[in-house]
This record gives C-alpha cells, structure tokens and sequence, in this order.
C-alpha cells in the first residue's frame, strides 16, 4: 500500500486486536478469505437492481455470484427455495430492519419490539431510531424478577395494542427466545411475526440454538458479522406466500433505501455462508455455546448478578453495578480494557442509570472461541473480569 498512514493504522488495529481478549458481543474474527471477497476488484462494479434486472450492464459475473450467495443462505439454515425469498443486498443490520418495516408497516404503523433497555435494538422501534421516528414502537420487556421474557403479558398488550409487526429478538438477551410462543400472539393479533436473528443466526446455522426461527416467523433478518462470521451485512429471508412479502422488502432496500449493491460484500457473504455449512462450524457454533454457559457460571460463582441467571447463547449481560455495591458499566469497561479485556457497557432490565454509563456489561464468546479457546480458558477470563472489578 503506497498510502503508508493508512497502512501504519491498518497494521496497529490488526496489533490491537491481537493482543486483546475480545469479549464483544456483536464481533468476531472472519477468514482470509473472506478478507479476500472485501478487498477484490468486485469494489469496481455498480449493479442496481438485483439478478436478471439491472440498470447497468456487464452484469454476467455478479449476477452469478448474488444468485450464489442467495443459494448458500438457504442452505446454510437448511431451508428451501419454494418456502423462502432471500435479500442479500441490505449494507448492514439496521437498514434492513428498516428495509422491512418500510415495505410491510404502513406509515405511523405499531412495531411491538423488545425494549432498549431489556435487551432490544434500536430498530426494533426506539424512539431515536428512524424505526421509532416512522413508526411507533410497542414494547415490551421481561419479568423483573426472572428477568426472562414474560409472553402471558406480551399477549395481553399484544391483543390490546394490534401490531402491524412483532419483531422477536435480541441485543442484549441472553435466553432462547420461543419463536412458537411469539408465533401464537402473532396470530391472535393478526400481526406480521418478524425475527432479528442478527446475534444468533451462527448458533441457528451451527444447530446450537434451541429453535429455529424459520420453523415460525414469516420474516427472519440477520447481521453477518456477529456469531456468523462473515462481513459487515445482512440478509433478509421472507416466507413466500400468497402475501407476496419478499417482492415488497426487494422494492424497499432497492430503490426505496439503497442505490447499487456492494459486490465485494455479498461474495464475502457468500464465502461466510459456506464456512457455516460445514461440520467445523457446527462445532465452533456449540463450543461458542459452552464457552458462554462456562463464563457466566464462574462469574456468578465469584458472585456477580448474572441477568436472568444465565445464558443460553453466546451471550452474558453482567450486573455489575448490584445497586452501587460494585462499578459502573462504563468504570467496568475501562478496567477491563486496562488489562486488555475488551467488553461494552450495557444497560439492563430495570435500568437506573444513563445509557452512557449503564449498570451493566455484555459478554459474548464468539471471537475467543474462533481463536481456539474453551472452557479452561473462559474460567481464567471470569476470574480476570472478577479481579479486575472487585479492587476498589
């Protein structure tokens, strides 16, 4: 690279990220060759429109490549061309959310998602989203004592409130989320049902989440970059039915939000999406599983709140403030990156502090795991993470 500043900062970030301990739940470490897929002259090409139905020629390559990618998603969570419409087009998570609600919520339309604090996202209705801004978000939460979603209460509200959309899914919800359960109060609402994947959908592909969102949802969305392992994207599945639903969310990612696809992107997709049909990468999905169990059974043993009492996933949402007997979220953050453990504030249920500086931390076991570490090596991390909070 003739540009040596930029090749100075690329090589200190890859020192940075090798010499920390990655506890970031919505990162990961992807192969050489997707890193290969980012960095080709596929950067070069403008392809608006999708496969077949260009505005631009030169188009015989990357169409094939798409259509490869689109292929590889539905084999990859094992389901079928005749049941499912696949969108690989979307640059990230949040504008395919948005691409959704755009072409399925009519205008001021209710999206009932996960509230912020109880472990939602942004997209998934809050107020300084464009979610939030366009539509307007029905929340709901957990039990504040099991911490754990409470679906008799989600019906009740949902039968009151009538959704367009319920989304079901996470960013900082460590549980199985019961896509059969959300699929009954969809029904009696008469509700689209919508999952966000985006954090999961490697255990889902690995066969190490408990569920399958695609055995209930009508639309499944999903990040790449998270358990994944793949680039910075998204994807969109829409069941095919009489609805149509895939032809609307097509129009709303193109034109309606995007102009002309990332091609480098999508075959970095494509390449993510056959490393996660392979028998390796079900091992890494379960070892990813066991790695989080481990980390927050030490850390609760050393006598940390763990919210709702565990996890089921890849990820910890750690209560480290207990009613100010311990540190801030952001205190905890800076300890940890002082002793090169890298973690992200995060508030938790019942939250009383500000979002910059919540009562919690998120953990996830993803990137350590794609490095080799197992169970050993997570109790050595929670007794790291504990010593690092206790001093005072």
């Amino acid at each position: 690279m003739k540009d040596t500043q930029i090749k100075k900062l690329i090589a200190a970030e890859v020192k940075r990220q090798k010499s920390v301990i990655n506890l970031i739940a919505s990162e990961n470490i992807v192969s050489k060759d997707v890193l290969e897929a980012l960095g080709s002259e596929l950067t070069n090409k403008y392809a608006e429109g999708y496969p077949g139905k260009r505005y631009y020629g030169g188009n015989s390559v990357v169409d094939k490549i798409e259509s490869l990618a689109q292929e590889r998603a539905l084999k990859a969570f094992g389901i079928s061309a005749d049941e499912w419409h696949v969108n690989v087009q979307p640059l990230s998570g949040s504008p395919a959310n948005v691409a959704v609600y755009l072409g399925l919520v009519p205008k001021e339309g209710k999206i009932m998602g996960m509230s912020l604090d109880h472990g939602g996202h942004l997209t998934h209705g809050h107020k300084v989203s464009a979610s939030g801004k366009f539509w307007t978000q029905i929340p709901f939460g957990v039990d504040p004592k099991t911490e754990v979603i409470d679906y008799t209460a989600l019906k009740e509200k949902a039968m009151t409130e009538k959704p367009n959309i319920i989304v079901a899914g996470f960013t900082a919800y460590p549980r199985t989320v019961d896509f059969k359960k959300f699929r009954e109060i969809a029904d009696a609402c008469g509700a689209i049902l919508m999952v966000d994947m985006s954090h999961f959908a490697g255990l889902v592909a690995g066969k190490a989440y408990a569920m399958s969102p695609f055995d209930y949802a009508d639309i499944v969305t999903t990040t790449v970059h998270k358990t994944l392992r793949g680039p910075r994207s998204a994807i969109i599945f829409a069941r095919k039915d009489a609805r149509d639903l895939g032809k609307a969310i097509d129009k709303a990612v193109f034109p309606g939000l995007q102009g002309g696809p990332h091609l480098n992107q999508i075959a970095a997709v494509a390449v993510a999406l056959k490393e996660a049909s392979t028998p390796a990468f079900r091992k890494y999905a379960a070892q990813v599983k066991k790695n989080a169990h481990v980390l927050a059974e030490e850390l609760k043993n050393l006598g940390w709140h763990i919210i709702s009492g565990g996890t089921d996933s890849h990820l910890v949402l750690v209560d480290t403030w207990m009613n100010g007997q311990g540190v801030s979220g952001k205190e905890a953050s800076e300890r940890l990156e002082k002793i090169g453990i890298i973690v992200n504030k995060n508030t938790i249920p019942n939250e009383t502090r500000s979002p910059m500086d919540p009562s919690g931390i998120r953990l996830g076991t993803a990137a350590e795991t794609t490095r080799g570490k197992k169970e050993k090596d997570m109790q050595k991390i929670a007794g790291m993470i504990h010593k690092a909070l206790s001093k005072k």
